[in-house]
């Protein structure tokens, strides 16, 4: 089996979530956001390595959480980009293995199976995803082109690349000034090669927006309850 290194984004600061703290550090059930996806982490023997590109004033903070906790997977911190495409190609720079894993820090509730099942899948390039059960039209102002929702997909995290193929994607995007909201998109901009897309979680969001907070302790409510 392939070993991984793992880069998890962690470059919010509280802007959406209408906060003067980054939205990872916020608790969930009594511990901050990013600590429940690297409990998971830390379970899976494969990944070797975590990087966590963050704002540079809360690298201090971030790892003395980490600290706190204990993990046994080396851990490092890192500057990130100004950009969430830039904090990838940084952690891209970083990593010391030739597959990787890309994550969020405010998506805590991806399970350990799926990381698992990520790794386990043959495809070298994969994604979550899921289908869109509502209408989504393309324009601004105005209705421009109705899409197809049978052939949309809902992107989730996590991802899985190689490293060498999806650091290049990124080195041709900087080169062509193109921006791209997360990397399924970029490897696929540049290569035009095969992505499995494997079936996501309705339960795997991304905390962003103070709603989302609402929604996340009733989901880790209701799995606490599934356990007993």
């Amino acid at each position: 089996m392939s070993s991984y290194s793992l880069i998890l984004l962690s470059g919010g600061i509280g802007k959406r979530m209408q906060l003067n703290i980054p939205k990872q550090f916020l608790l969930l059930a009594g511990k901050p956001i990013f600590i429940h996806v690297l409990e998971k982490i830390d379970l899976i023997d494969e990944i070797k390595e975590i990087i966590i590109p963050c704002p540079s004033e809360f690298i201090s903070k971030t790892q003395e959480i980490i600290n706190d906790y204990g993990f046994s997977t080396p851990i490092s911190c890192i500057e990130g980009g100004s950009s969430r495409q830039e904090s990838v190609y940084k952690g891209l720079l970083e990593a010391a293995f030739e597959h990787v894993i890309i994550h969020e820090a405010v998506r805590p509730f991806a399970s350990k199976d799926e990381f698992k099942q990520l790794i386990q899948e043959d495809s070298e390039n994969a994604i979550f995803g899921l289908d869109i059960p509502f209408t989504v039209l393309e324009g601004r102002a105005f209705v421009e082109k109705n899409l197809e929702r049978d052939r949309l997909v809902n992107v989730q995290l996590p991802h899985k690349f190689q490293r060498k193929k999806l650091l290049y994607a990124h080195e041709c995007a900087r080169e062509d000034k193109l921006e791209f909201t997360e990397d399924a998109s970029l490897f696929f901009h540049y290569f035009k090669s095969d992505i499995t897309i494997l079936k996501g979680s309705e339960v795997n969001i991304k905390i962003t927006k103070p709603i989302d907070r609402k929604i996340a302790e009733a989901i880790y409510k209701e799995s606490i309850l599934m356990e007993d």
